[in-house]
């Protein structure tokens, strides 16, 4: 049976990497319910201050090599080495894992919200009660960071879950106005 309401929080600091290529700025800008949508690459947030925190969605089967974390992996070594040494612990949906990926303040969380990596039964891998434990989560890691450190926190992710994992955007979005927005937390989404 899988646990779709899970209580533990991962965090990992890891040795500081040197910042990977730069790519174009984004050239759009879409302000909808509270999210700023960009036309750009979510590994290289728009915000250039503060804590930027890069989200994406992982499985709970420790797989590691398809969708998003490609282009984090080109940029990042130690989202992917230190969610593979996670695996080896039982991941459980809606926990997650923060890594600092560069010393100026970007961070990358794996949220385990994904089940397996298959559609069972017409039902796709994402798990929207373990995404919004997740991103429940985080709001309240950047809201205490935000608070304790006095930094300006914000969000980057690209559609998070409608790719491999087969969610629907709207209930991914609803998801992120109920949690992040909701404790105005900025979020930007990156569309390529």
């Amino acid at each position: 049976m899988e646990n779709d309401n899970p209580t533990n929080v991962i965090l990992e600091y890891p040795s500081m990497l040197p910042m990977g290529t730069t790519t174009p700025r984004p050239t759009a800008f879409v302000v909808e319910s509270g999210i700023t949508y960009i036309k750009g690459d979510a590994t290289d947030p728009v915000i250039k201050d503060g804590y930027r925190f890069i989200t994406h969605i992982c499985n709970d089967i420790g797989a590691w090599g398809a969708g998003f974390v490609l282009a984090l992996s080109k940029k990042w070594d130690s989202p992917g080495r230190l969610y593979r040494m996670w695996s080896k612990d039982n991941l459980k949906l809606g926990d997650i894992q923060n890594c600092m990926v560069d010393k100026s303040g970007i961070f990358v969380v794996n949220m385990i919200a994904q089940h397996g990596c298959e559609w069972s039964d017409d039902r796709p891998p994402i798990r929207y009660v373990a995404l919004y434990c997740c991103l429940e989560k985080v709001s309240k890691m950047l809201k205490k960071m935000s608070t304790d450190e006095g930094v300006a926190v914000s969000v980057h992710m690209p559609r998070i879950g409608c790719g491999l994992a087969g969610g629907e955007w709207n209930k991914v979005e609803e998801i992120i106005n109920r949690t992040l927005v909701y404790n105005n937390i900025p979020v930007y989404v990156y569309d390529l």
